[in-house]
């Protein structure tokens, strides 16, 4: 027999009212993002209208904080690209060959699945499996192979390789024959881990070929493109965005300044929907008249957008500024060196401001300086080691600056391996370990030293 039992349970938490949602979400978004917003929230809300001093001219654009407002010059978009894909490059030559229904469909999919680089990533069975699922081709194992085919022999040479050995091959198969052509074939096929370790006598001594043969057939191969298909325009998705920096800060005479970099207008409520608000306010004490929620919801809307807008921008301004209070003589000098070790905590003692506000004021922002533009996040760095007393603590971000000197004056021949960096660093008074060497040079972009070296 069932029975029921009423229980009573306490729980705590924290519940975000919606304009608190609706400036979290405003916080987060960057310079491009949030213009975009104010102009879509002034095409939706008919109660939100941009101040103008003339009704006869230009509405003003800007806000009434310290933000400057962004010269023309400033703007940066991507104009509209014109030029041809790879995909459209390839299906210009498959058009002009004679296949058969079925091989030249498979072979127009194939080509949809290059990657941009004009690698094929996925296995054909499983594009074979893709097509019939997608466009409902049913195609054999023959005719894949067929298509395969058709792909790789297209131009650029490389295009459908499976890897970069792969890649090679094909671009010195559609090469004329000659010796240095078949010394580099047999390079790349039958000595490609000594080539792309760079260990020169081993391909002399593999392939029994004297080091001038072994020296043209590389100076050969070093002309080839790793990347084919990366010479032919892609999908506007496919391109890294064009950054905005969220904020400018310039050095006037040692003087540091900051402005918001964004083009948003002086925002107001309409004038009809101000009139209909007092309207309604005055008439019958308040109460509700036929119609009048559009009224009240709108011009609620108009005024918590403008309010919650202000708010960002205040909150903006406010973690920049303390920035570039903490890291002022970077700020000053451009020297990274003199980048002192901040955490979100430090700029959230300094505002007052929540860790999570700090958190997504930082995110996915950038700063333009006189010497180039920087992600936020740049700013934020751990101290490395035990702080001693009379001394500046070290920051992950002078270790990166360490490591990357010393790479960038190595002998290009015999490049410094992980344990002789971190030997020289402790020469220069930093105590690392190799592990922690590897994390810093993976971090800035660096290979090891094998595939540093040049032959």
């Amino acid at each position: 027999m069932n029975s029921q039992n009423l229980e009573l349970t306490q729980k705590i938490g924290i519940r975000l009212s919606q304009q608190q949602l609706r400036f979290v979400r405003m916080l987060e978004l960057n310079a491009p993002e949030l213009d975009e917003a104010v102009e879509r929230e002034l095409e939706d809300n008919p109660a939100l209208g941009v101040k103008s001093d003339d009704a006869e001219e230009e509405p003003a654009r800007y806000l009434p904080l310290p933000v400057r407002q962004a010269p023309a010059d400033d703007v940066q978009f991507t104009p509209p690209d014109n030029t041809e894909t790879l995909y459209d490059h390839l299906l210009a030559q498959l058009s002009e060959r004679e296949l058969s229904t079925t091989v030249d469909e498979a072979a127009r999919f194939i080509a949809g699945s290059l990657d941009s680089n004009g690698y094929l990533t996925v296995p054909l069975e499983q594009l074979v499996d893709d097509m019939a699922f997608g466009p409902g081709l049913d195609v054999t194992a023959e005719e894949a192979d067929r298509a395969f085919a058709e792909v790789r022999s297209l131009d650029p040479p490389g295009i459908g390789a499976l890897n970069l050995k792969d890649c090679l091959e094909l671009q010195l198969a559609a090469m004329p024959k000659s010796r240095e052509r078949d010394d580099a074939m047999r390079v790349v096929g039958e000595t490609y881990e000594a080539f792309i370790r760079k260990h020169r006598h081993r391909i002399v001594s593999q392939l029994h070929l004297d080091d001038e043969r072994v020296e043209k057939a590389l100076d050969l191969i070093v002309t080839l493109n790793p990347k084919p298909g990366a010479s032919y325009g892609h999908n506007p998705s496919d391109r890294a965005n064009v950054i905005v920096p969220d904020f400018t800060v310039t050095n006037e005479d040692g003087e540091l300044r900051i402005a918001l970099n964004n083009r948003i207008p002086e925002l107001r409520i309409d004038e009809s929907f101000e009139t209909a608000m007092a309207t309604l306010q005055r008439s019958a004490k308040g109460r509700a008249r036929k119609g009048s929620e559009f009224v009240v919801s709108r011009y609620n809307d108009a005024r918590d957008f403008i309010r919650i807008l202000a708010q960002r921008q205040n909150t903006m301004m406010q973690v920049m500024t303390a920035i570039v209070s903490i890291q002022k003589e970077y700020f000053l000098t451009e020297d990274v060196y003199k980048l002192k070790p901040m955490m979100i905590k430090n700029v959230s003692d300094l505002t007052g401001l929540d860790m999570s506000v700090i958190s997504r004021a930082t995110n996915n922002k950038y700063v333009s300086t006189p010497w180039g533009i920087f992600p936020l996040r740049f700013f934020f760095s751990d101290s490395v080691g035990e702080e001693k007393e009379g001394e500046e603590a070290t920051t992950n971000r002078k270790i990166e600056a360490q490591i990357s000197s010393l790479i960038a004056a190595e002998d290009k021949h015999h490049p410094l391996s992980d344990r002789i960096i971190t030997e020289e660093m402790g020469k220069r008074g930093f105590d690392l370990s190799r592990r922690t060497v590897a994390k810093y040079r993976d971090r800035l972009g660096i290979p090891v030293a094998r595939l540093r070296k040049e032959l």
